[in-house]
């Protein structure tokens, strides 16, 4: 495995080369699959366009990101094989924040990465990890994906999807949840049918969303619910779209 500390501070890549170490190693302890490789590669691309930070529309969706989140009745993060890769520790951290529970849910589902996953996460400092009874099927898909929990990803009222692909993203937004989607490419279907799009990377949103959480700690149901309602998604893509298409990359 890759010690992080082995990449210089000061390479001009130094954290784009930590986030692709960290994939490479997530293939290697049976978390992420080989084609989480190329959908790393993707997301790096639109990043780099972004200027890799998170842009002030971007800001804004995680701070009604973590207001949806604090106003659910019953939260869930979405896990997949990337992100427990990328920001474990983080993920945990940030449902402890909004009081949501952790869902291991994967396209290229074996019972092995399952496990790994769930493994990962409590090596994290998880204290319960679903996904594994996988006892409930989101209507309207035909893969893995489908296999939710019943009492998780299935019940839930908002869910938040990291690093999603598009068919469940729409399948999830048919069973009229609030959807939060942290996505680098604003035209991705994913991006365009959630309820918050989140264009950033997720190295970045997971610890934004949370740091919003625990400003709103104190706030009450109708601030929360004024934050949310307020957030145009349309206006949030948009000002992606044109951050990639005119951003200065000097």
């Amino acid at each position: 495995m890759t010690d992080d500390a082995e990449i210089p501070e000061d390479h001009p890549r130094h954290d784009s080369l930590v986030t692709r170490h960290r994939i490479e190693d997530g293939v290697e302890m049976g978390i992420t699959s080989q084609q989480g490789l190329i959908a790393q590669g993707r997301g790096e691309a639109f990043d780099y366009l972004l200027g890799e930070r998170t842009i002030p529309s971007a800001d804004d969706a995680e701070r009604a990101a973590a207001a949806a989140l604090l106003a659910a009745e019953h939260p869930v993060l979405s896990v997949n094989g990337n992100v427990a890769a990328l920001v474990p520790g983080e993920l945990v951290t940030l449902a402890e924040a909004t009081g949501a529970d952790l869902e291991v849910n994967l396209f290229n589902r074996t019972a092995e990465r399952m496990q790994a996953i769930a493994d990962h996460l409590r090596e994290h400092g998880a204290e319960e990890v679903k996904g594994l009874a996988a006892d409930a099927q989101i209507p309207g898909l035909s893969h893995e994906r489908a296999k939710v929990d019943r009492d998780g990803i299935y019940e839930a009222d908002t869910v938040l999807v990291p690093l999603e692909d598009g068919d469940r993203a729409e399948a999830l937004g048919e069973m009229d949840k609030t959807e939060i989607v942290i996505d680098l490419n604003p035209l991705s279907r994913s991006a365009q049918v959630a309820t918050i799009p989140v264009v950033d990377n997720a190295v970045r949103a997971v610890p934004g969303i949370t740091e919003h959480a625990r400003e709103l700690a104190d706030a009450d149901e109708a601030t929360l619910r004024e934050i949310v309602d307020e957030f145009d998604a349309d206006a949030a893509l948009a000002a992606a779209e044109d951050a990639i298409r005119d951003g200065d990359l000097d």
